[in-house]
């Protein structure tokens, strides 16, 4: 399969070439699929960033142990989750469910009890739940940005609180999670010359 082979070439790339620059129709496909996403209940209480800015970028830089990936890729995508979901974000989904299917959201009721249901937890424990989704669209991107043979590089490597100061995040009621920095390789990058390093099939999988 062609997905086999690009995920067998795909690796996080530590040096990007930063007068290489993703098109905006490969951008677009990138974020569409990222769009796409799967999610608890299909909530997508999260937002992506495109950050793109030369200066913010380098503000970010010197609180993400100055890597070279915040600046150096052609974009860095910083995934946040929605630190004030509630009951309404319910029903702003179950409105969005209801005018995309041309059906009466009162029929979705009993759906949008047991979400209310899911949201009504102490704040630790749904930060914690709310703050493990955009990790999956994250996923979609790494695979997406394979498929479309653009490198990238998860990160998880910065300070959050710092990266929402500088980004205005808090203002907006959203929380940094993890980043994603996407481009093309510099050459010097040694990383992409090193053999790919996982667990056997023997080791990773399980059948019960």
């Amino acid at each position: 399969m062609a997905l086999l082979e690009q995920l067998h070439k795909r690796y996080a790339t530590k040096k990007f070439d930063a007068s290489k620059k993703i098109s905006s129709q490969d951008l677009s496909t990138l974020l569409e699929a990222i769009r796409l996403s799967a999610s608890s209940y299909g909530l997508q209480a999260y937002k992506v960033l495109v950050v793109e800015n030369e200066a913010i970028r380098k503000q970010l830089r010197a609180v993400a142990w100055d890597q070279s990936q915040i600046t150096d890729a052609s974009q860095l995508l910083v995934f946040a989750f929605e630190s004030n979901f509630d009951e309404k974000g319910v029903d702003h989904f179950v409105q969005n469910i209801a005018e995309t299917r041309n059906i009466d959201a009162s029929t979705l009721s009993g759906y949008s009890d047991m979400m209310k249901g899911s949201v009504k937890r102490p704040k630790e424990e749904l930060h914690n739940w709310l703050g493990r989704q955009p990790y999956i669209a994250l996923g979609f991107g790494l695979v997406a940005a394979a498929e479309l043979n653009i490198d990238s590089c998860p990160m998880e490597g910065f300070d959050p609180d710092q990266f929402d100061e500088i980004l205005g995040l808090k203002a907006k009621g959203l929380k940094s999670v993890v980043l994603l920095a996407i481009g093309y390789r510099s050459k010097e990058d040694d990383y992409q010359h090193l053999a790919k390093v996982r667990r056997s099939n023997e080791e990773l999988f399980i059948t019960i």
